[in-house]
Order: structure tokens, then sequence, then C-alpha cells
């Protein structure tokens, strides 16, 4: 075998894995169970894929920490305790080295190691992966674990690259912690991550001016620590806790009421919203009635209510107006967590710049000029999120069969079979990718995963060397995905979940990129097409 290190000379492995991230990392280790060669290329200089790349104040889970750990080890299970309920991201990525660290992953995995091209090769069935720096390698299979928000999104802001202080993108956090006491500091953005980002970044600032163009609804994280009384409880529980990870809905440990909203009487309903507002986590979302999401009169009264909500909290009636959605309802897009956010908004060092009012028309060498005002200021954090779902497979110039570019079959909106293949891309499987079921996503990854890994062993066992999804098999599952977002409220506002990213050219058409239905019927289906000797596969 060829040193990958040396030169540009092709190395041969069974398998690459793009990315180290959770579910490249989980990748690796199972296909080191099936005795493969394998690599890992990874960007980065450490393993945690979000968890490395997101180091902004205030990043943190929002699925519980121990229904977000992997399952896979009881070892793991045994050892590994959480500190709060919804760990941050120092802890995480604790974990997931000590992940890398217990099965010893490093040894396979190649780090600053950027992908820039992988062709596949029909005469010799594998894919030739180049690196930015040239380096190129060979391998029988090639499976991308890139992560579906992974690929940041600058706005199209005239003046960026002239601003003369320091500023960001959230997801390209410095390694070296930033103060903000006593500066002047700018957040643009204000989905998930401005919000946990605002939340921390005003506990120090000199000033903090928040420039919000599309208000998000947000519902309370709640957090609290883990004692050591209760973690051994949470981990005599794990069992049973998977098990319900499993039959839910999204695979988180809230799953939608039976009762319809109006199933039930006024003063009902309004208790128990306070009851799911007080909870902590996704339970408003994700545990809510279930017509919540598609009836519009049912979304409606649940948007009034977080609405009344938000005007308790802040003070100033203007603010907590222009803070409540007006283009979309509550849960239709993804909902932040957060803690004690809308009360920054009460701080004297805190102020609100609504971007639809007043434009951002450029950046300037000292800050940022709107429609109506020039801000000066010290820091920029650019809070503005990701070419999401796609965005990551188009950033890598990716060919198949007679060299035709993924990113070109995908002009329109991807077409996949099970969210893992392509037709006219053998030998490559995705891991969380279009038409997946994502919801809580360590529980997909580790279904993704095993997935893969059997039909990877199937391959091995039956000297298979080339896998390919038939056009048939795509046509039915990408119509198949479409139809479950019909009468989904989501499907119809622009959202990365929808496709659309006003910073990214010709992402402006909402497209369906994501599995819409239950996690428990996207394994019933993929475990079909297994029981079916692999249904909808070319195999040969």
């Amino acid at each position: 075998m060829a040193d990958p290190q040396a030169g540009t000379a092709p190395a041969p492995f069974d398998a690459i894995i793009i990315g180290a991230g959770m579910s490249g990392l989980y990748q690796l280790h199972r296909l080191r169970e099936l005795g493969l060669r394998v690599r890992v290329l990874e960007a980065g200089t450490g393993v945690g894929g979000t968890w490395y790349w997101n180091r902004y104040p205030g990043a943190r889970f929002d699925s519980e920490s121990y229904s977000y750990a992997y399952s896979f080890s009881q070892e793991l299970l045994d050892e590994w305790d959480w500190s709060e309920h919804f760990a941050s991201q120092p802890e995480t990525l604790r974990y997931l080295n000590h992940v890398a660290d217990k099965f010893d992953l490093r040894r396979d995995i190649q780090f600053r190691s950027r992908v820039a091209a992988a062709h596949y090769q029909e005469a010799t069935r594998s894919w030739d992966v180049t690196l930015e720096d040239g380096s190129r390698f060979s391998s029988r299979f090639l499976i991308t674990a890139v992560g579906p928000l992974s690929a940041p999104t600058m706005p199209t802001i005239p003046g960026v690259e002239t601003f003369r202080g320091q500023s960001c993108h959230t997801a390209r956090w410095p390694h070296e912690p930033i103060s903000f006491e006593g500066k002047r500091v700018a957040v643009i953005g204000t989905g998930a991550t401005g919000v946990q980002t605002i939340q921390e970044v005003a506990k120090t600032a000199g000033h903090l001016t928040v420039f919000q163009r599309t208000p998000n609804w947000c519902a309370p994280l709640l957090n609290s620590k883990i004692g050591a009384e209760e973690m051994v409880a949470l981990r005599t529980g794990y069992p049973e806790m998977f098990q319900r990870c499993q039959e839910t809905f999204a695979c988180f440990l809230h799953t939608p009421d039976p009762r319809r909203t109006f199933d039930v009487s006024d003063e009902e309903r309004e208790a128990f919203w306070e009851k799911r507002y007080a909870e902590p986590g996704f339970g408003i979302w994700q545990g809510n009635f279930r017509d919540v999401l598609t009836d519009r009169r049912a979304n409606a009264a649940l948007s009034d209510f977080v609405a009344r909500k938000i005007r308790q909290r802040v003070k100033d009636p203007k603010v907590a107006e222009t803070l409540i959605p007006k283009n979309h309802g509550f849960g239709t897009r993804r909902v932040p967590l957060e803690t004690r956010y809308y009360e920054v908004y009460n701080q004297d060092n805190v102020t609100l710049v609504d971007l639809l009012q007043t434009p951002i028309e450029r950046i300037t060498p000292t800050g940022i000029k709107t429609s109506d005002a020039e801000y000066e200021f010290d820091i920029i954090i650019y809070a503005t999120g990701f070419d999401a779902i796609t965005g990551s497979f188009d950033r890598i110039d990716i060919r198949g069969v007679d060299g035709e570019q993924l990113k070109e079959r995908w002009k329109y909106g991807p077409e996949t079979y099970l969210g893992v293949m392509v037709n006219g891309f053998p030998n490559m499987m995705m891991l969380i990718g279009p038409h997946m079921a994502l919801g809580n996503i360590p529980r997909s990854i580790e279904y993704n995963v095993d997935w893969v890994a059997n039909l990877m062993r199937h391959a091995r066992d039956h000297d298979l060397t080339r896998l390919e999804a038939t056009a048939a098999g795509v046509t039915t599952w990408t119509d198949h995905v479409k139809s479950l977002g019909e009468g989904l409220l989501s499907n119809e506002v622009d959202s990365w979940m929808t496709g659309v990213n006003r910073n990214v050219a010709g992402k402006q058409v909402r497209i369906v990129n994501r599995y819409s239905g239950s996690a428990p019927a996207y394994r019933a289906k993929c475990d079909e097409v297994v029981a079916k000797g692999y249904e909808g596969l070319v195999l040969a």
C-alpha cells in the first residue's frame, strides 16, 4: 500500500470516509470491525465535526445530553458522566475526543485534509479522491460524513472584507477565546446560532447591537446541572430511554400528543401549553398537539400563545413586536431554544436593529452602515447560518459515471435512494444526507451507519465491487419523500429545511430536501429493502 502522506501517489483503501464528526467516527469503528482498510479525511485539526468547528459562546445541545450520546457501547455508556442536561460545546468535544481515544480511531484519520474532488473510475470501480493540496487517494467505496449543517455562508453584503476590526463566522470561531469586555459588538443573524451567541455576548459586551432580518420563534431551554445521583439514575434508565428514542417520531424524548389542538377546552389547551413552555427541551415543538404543524388554525393559536410569552418577557412593546415573527408560524422553522434570550433586550447595553425596516447597505472599515444609520464596532459576528444539507456536497467536485457532476444532478433538488445512494454514482454512500430522517441526529446516525456497514459486509461476503441505486428506485423514493412533505406548513416557509438560502446563488427556490415522515417508518422502509435482497440496488 502506498504511503498516503507521500506526494500525490494514490493510496488504495476499501473505503474513504469524508469527515470525522459523529457519523464519520462511528462509521470508521464499524468498518474496522469488518476488517476493512479505511481512511478518514478530515479538514480540521481534530475530531468532532459540528462540535469541533462551532466554538462560539453559548454553543450547546438542545437535545438532552444523554439522548444525544452514542448507544453502541455499553462500556462507553457506563464510564461517561454528563454534567448538564444540555451539554455545552466544550463538554461535547471532550466526549467525542474520549470516544476517538477509547476506540483508537485517530490512527486511521488524516487531519488537515480538505477534500476538493471525488471522481468515480468505471474501469477500476473505484473513487479517485483529491485533496486541496493535490494529494490523491484511491478507494473502492466513498462514504460522505460531511454533515447537514457544515457549509457556513457569509452574507452577500458589500465591504465585508474591508472591516478593520475583529470578525468571524460562528462556525469558524477561533480556538482562542474572544473577550467582549467593554467592546462594541455586532451580531448579524438571529437563528439558533445567533440566539445562543447573543445571550452570552450580552453578559459582558460594552454594547451589543443585534441585526435581525427574520425573527424566529424561540422557547426556553431550561437547562440544569446533573448531580452524581441523578447520573446514576439516568444510566440505569438508558435501555428504556434509547428504546423510547427508537419509538418516537423524530428520535427525541418528546413525541406529538395524540390529541388535536381543538379537541380540548380553551382552559385545557392553555394549561397544556403552559406546562410545555415550562418544561426543558423540545417538548413545546416536538411534543405538542399532533396538528399544530399541519393545521393553520391550530398553528395560529399556538403562535399567539408564544407571542404573548414574548410580550410578557420583553419590556419595550415595540421591541417585543419586532421579535415576534410575522411570516411563519411557531415550529414551521427550526425552533431555537434559549436561556433568558428575550430578557437580553431589556438590558441598557443591547440594541435591536430591524433589517426589514433599515437594511444593511454595506460593511465599512469601522463598522456597519444601514439605510438610516452608521454604526462603529470593534467586533462583528456573522451568525448567518449554513448552506444546509446539500451545501457540503456542492463544495466538493463529486463526479459519477461519465463525469456527471452531483451538483448538476441536484440543481433542482436532491434525488436519492433512501437518502443513502444516488443513481449514476456507484459505490458512494451518504451518512445523514438529503432525504434522511433527521430529528435527534445521533440516533439517526447510528441507524444510518449500521445500515451502510451491513451493506459493506454484504459486498465483502459476496465479492461485490459495484453497488448502485437504480433510476427507478431513486424516482420512487424521491417521489415518496416529496409526498410526505405535502400538507406540512414548514414546506411553505423559506428556511434551511426547505433549501432556501439568500446568500447562495441558485438556492432561492423551495425544495424538499429532507424526509418528513417518522423515524420508525424510515427505518422500516430501509429494513424492508434489505429483507428483499437490497431491492432498488444493482449489486455486481
